[in-house]
């Protein structure tokens, strides 16, 4: 079962990543945008999951500093948006 849950997660985590390339490619999503982080976020959790099981170092690594490129990214967003709203 931990096993399923695992491929799971690195499938997810792939279908995050394609689809939001899919969607800044056309144009329906900013990269600066919430959701454009989000699905960085899920997708870089996924790979984490998956390459760590499979012992996958510098994947597993490289998806650590995305997850945390994403998260510093939202935070930047989400206190500009703050500023923005409380001038």
């Amino acid at each position: 079962m931990l096993q399923i849950a695992v491929e799971a997660a690195g499938w997810i985590g792939a279908l995050a990543i394609l689809v939001r390339y899919l969607l800044v490619s056309t144009g329906r999503l900013s990269g600066q945008s919430t959701r454009f982080q989000l699905m960085n976020m899920v997708g870089a959790i996924g790979f984490i999951i998956n390459s760590a099981w499979h012992g996958a170092l510098p994947s597993t690594v490289l998806n650590i500093i995305w997850l945390g490129i994403a998260l510093a990214t939202l935070y930047h967003l989400w206190t500009q948006r703050g500023r923005s709203t409380a001038q």
